[in-house]
C-alpha cells in the first residue's frame, strides 16, 4: 500500500510542476474515461433497480407518461358550462383554457411595467 500511495504522491508532484495546459490535458484524459465508466455503471445499476420495480416500461403510442386520465380528453372537455358559483374570466378569478388539446387554467391578471393589472 506504501508504494502505491508512494507512487501516486510522485505523480501528483509531477502534475502539480505542469504548466496549466498540460495540467489540463493530463486530467482530462485521467477523469474522461473515469466518468464515463462511473456513469455507465450507475446508468446500468439504475436500471437493474428500476427492472426489479417493474418501472422500466416504456408507455403506449398516444399513452402519456404518469397520467392517470385518458389520452383523449375531448369528453372531459366536452362541457364548457362553469361550475355553480363560478364565474369564469371575473376579474381576480381564474378561466378555463383550452390549448392544442389541452385544458389548463389561467391564473389572476399579472402585475405590468405600468402597474397592477386593471389599473390605467
Amino acid at each position: 500500500m506504501e508504494q502505491i500511495a508512494g507512487w501516486w504522491d510522485g505523480f501528483e508532484l509531477w502534475v502539480a510542476g505542469l504548466p496549466f495546459i498540460p495540467q489540463f490535458l493530463v486530467v482530462l484524459l485521467g477523469m474522461v474515461p473515469i466518468s464515463v465508466a462511473i456513469a455507465t455503471g450507475l446508468d446500468r445499476t439504475l436500471r437493474a433497480v428500476l427492472h426489479l420495480l417493474g418501472r422500466d416500461r416504456t408507455p403506449e403510442p398516444g399513452e402519456t407518461p404518469g397520467a392517470s386520465a385518458p389520452a383523449d380528453r375531448s369528453a372531459a372537455l366536452a362541457d364548457p358550462s362553469p361550475a355553480p358559483g363560478a364565474s369564469p374570466g371575473a376579474a381576480g378569478g381564474t378561466a378555463p383554457i383550452v390549448a392544442a388539446g389541452q385544458a389548463g387554467f389561467v391564473g389572476p391578471p399579472l402585475a405590468t411595467a405600468a402597474g397592477p393589472a386593471g389599473v390605467r
